[in-house]
Parts: structure tokens; C-alpha cells; sequence
């Protein structure tokens, strides 16, 4: 099966606050912020939507296409991924701007405040899949991701009248999106991915209840953090998956890209929805556990022990062959 990954493509600035953002806040003065954290550290990393969940796919040994606009600066970069086992040739390289920066500070409760520079990522709107497709070949599915609202638009579009299956993965992006736009995201996709928050602001920004929105889309993939995983399809019973416990957290940065890596590399290798949210489980719980997005590493062993942990060893039959072929 091969997957198509549109999105950022960007660098990750990371930084720990030792205290707490909600003592610093104060009730009545929440319409005048004016605030300064003091960082014990700062750590460089690769990011960007598109970019972590490629790698992922990569590491567990697809070969998915990387799509989304950089800058110059990004030829190390493209040597990671392509290491990685990610095709990076059908990604733009801006002549005027920097790649993307993810700049985000975490307290020791895990919250986050975070700024996105999109810099060349808004030349993502003058990609056209039709070029991808051409020179990869057909996809078996397109994840649209956050990116440039224009590109994420364009894509859609495109895979509608190329009749590609595609999955919607608005996250951070619903923000921005107005309304008819987020509805157009969202029709006829196989699959959405949403968090628990953004399942929420979802259906506020569309003006379509829970119900609408299933008879829109194949599967709606709603992450609940440490609660785990919930599916729904209209008309079923959702199916719910708990998560991966960690010894302990060191980084939620990334956790939702990986995964949806794990999600996906699991269906496409034909396995149940279970096993395929056990295994995105499992490789979430392993970044969870790590520092950055894409510094953490996978082996079969590693994940069979994981999801032998979390789910018994009576659930991951559909996964033991595929999982013994990584290193």
C-alpha cells in the first residue's frame, strides 16, 4: 500500500518551563497577556506534521511520499528522511523563504504553549498531486494534514477528481478554517483524525453535530491522550482502544503524529482497526517516552513487548509477522 503524506514539513524548537503556565495566570487579566517563561533547556529538532508521520511509516518499513514546501536550508533535512525510508523528490523547494518553525514550551503539568512560523510552507498551495501522482504512481491514499489552508484545499479537491481515497487530519489548522472550508475537508474522507479537543472544536467551526459528521467520512479516529483511542463509523458501536502506559513522560510533542504513523502502517498491512490503534498506541508510547518527534526508535522486539504490556499477548497475532520483518 502506498500513502501520500501532505503537510508541514518543519523545524522544532523545544523547551521546558519547571513551573506551572496556570500559576502564572491570572483571571481577571486574561485580556491583557503579557508573559515571560524562563527555560532550564532548548532542544533543536525535525518536525512538522507531515514530515514526523512520514518518518514513522518510514521506520516501520513502508515507503510513504512526503509532500509540502520548504526552504534551501532543508537538504539535511531531506537526508534524515530519506535514510528513514521516506521519497521526499515530490517536495517543494521555496526560493524565497525558510522551512516552517515549531517554537513550544512545555510545563511540568505537560501543557504547551507553541507558535508556528509558516514561512515556506505557504507555497504548499502551488503543489499539485496530479505532478505526484504522475511521478510516483497512484496512491492507494492521500492523509491531508496541517498545512497552508489553500494546499490542504487544493489536495482535497484534487483527490476528489482523481477519485483518490483520502484521509482528513485538520488538528491545528481548524483554527484558521472557516466554515464551508472545514466542511470541505471533511466530506467524503475515509478517515478523519481529530484529538479530543479538536473532535470538539471540529463541530463548532462545521455547524454539524457528531452524527452529521460520521455520515460524512469512513471512520472518525478521535485521540484521548492517556484515555487512549475512541473509532466510530455511523450506525456502529465505537470502538474504544486504552492506551500504553510509560514509566514515564519525557516529551507529548509529536505523540499524535506517531500515532497516527502506527495507525496507518497497521492498515495497511490489511490488520482489524483494533490492532491497528494498539499499534498506533504503541509507537505513540514510545515518543511519549522519548525527547523530540522524531529521535525515538522502533523494533519489532520493542513494539511486541509494548503492545504484550498493554493488551496481552492474545492481541497481537495480527501484528507479530509484519512487526518480526523490522529490525
Amino acid at each position: 500500500m502506498r500513502i501520500v503524506v501532505t503537510g508541514s514539513i518543519a523545524t522544532d524548537h523545544l523547551m521546558t518551563f519547571p513551573g506551572r503556565f496556570a500559576e502564572q495566570l491570572l483571571a481577571d487579566r486574561l485580556d491583557r497577556i503579557s508573559l515571560s517563561f524562563l527555560a532550564d533547556n532548548l532542544e533543536f529538532r525535525r518536525g512538522g506534521v507531515a514530515a514526523n508521520i512520514a518518518f514513522g511509516l518510514g521506520t516501520l518499513g513502508l515507503r510513504p511520499v512526503l509532500v509540502g514546501s520548504v526552504g534551501r536550508d532543508f537538504d539535511p533535512y531531506r537526508v534524515w528522511l530519506k535514510e528513514h525510508g521516506v521519497d521526499t523528490d515530490s517536495v517543494r523547494v521555496s526560493e524565497t523563504c525558510q522551512t516552517a518553525r515549531f517554537v513550544c514550551t512545555t510545563d511540568r503539568d505537560q501543557n504547551q504553549i507553541a507558535t508556528f512560523y509558516e514561512g515556506a510552507m505557504v507555497e504548499a498551495r502551488e503543489i499539485d498531486l496530479s505532478d505526484v501522482v504522475a511521478r510516483a504512481g497512484r496512491p492507494d491514499l492521500v492523509l491531508i494534514s496541517p498545512d497552508d489552508p489553500e494546499a490542504m484545499l487544493r489536495h482535497t479537491r484534487t483527490c476528489r477528481e482523481l477519485g483518490i481515497p483520502f484521509a482528513a487530519d485538520p488538528s491545528q489548522q481548524l483554527a484558521r478554517l472557516e466554515r464551508p472550508q472545514v466542511r470541505e475537508l471533511v466530506d467524503g474522507a475515509s478517515r478523519l483524525f481529530t484529538n479530543e479537543y479538536e473532535a470538539a472544536l471540529l463541530c463548532e467551526k462545521s455547524g454539524l453535530t457528531e452524527e452529521q459528521i460520521l455520515r460524512r467520512v469512513g471512520s472518525w479516529v478521535t485521540t484521548h491522550g492517556e484515555g487512549g483511542v475512541r473509532i466510530q463509523t455511523a450506525g456502529t458501536t465505537p470502538l474504544t482502544v486504552h492506551a500504553v502506559e510509560v514509566e514515564e513522560v519525557v516529551d507529548p510533542t509529536g505523540v499524535g503524529d506517531a500515532f497516527r504513523a502506527g495507525f496507518l502502517a497497521a492498515t495497511a498491512w490489511g490488520v482489524s482497526e483494533r490492532s491497528a490503534a494498539q499499534l498506533g498506541c504503541a509507537v505513540a508510547a514510545t515518543v511519549l517516552a522519548s525527547v523530540g518527534t522524531q529521535e525515538y526508535r522502533l523494533s519489532g522486539e520493542s513494539l511486541l513487548t509494548l503492545l504484550g504490556m498493554g493488551y496481552g499477548c492474545r492481541y497481537e497475532t495480527e501484528l507479530t509477522a509484519h512487526l518480526r520483518e523490522l529490525a
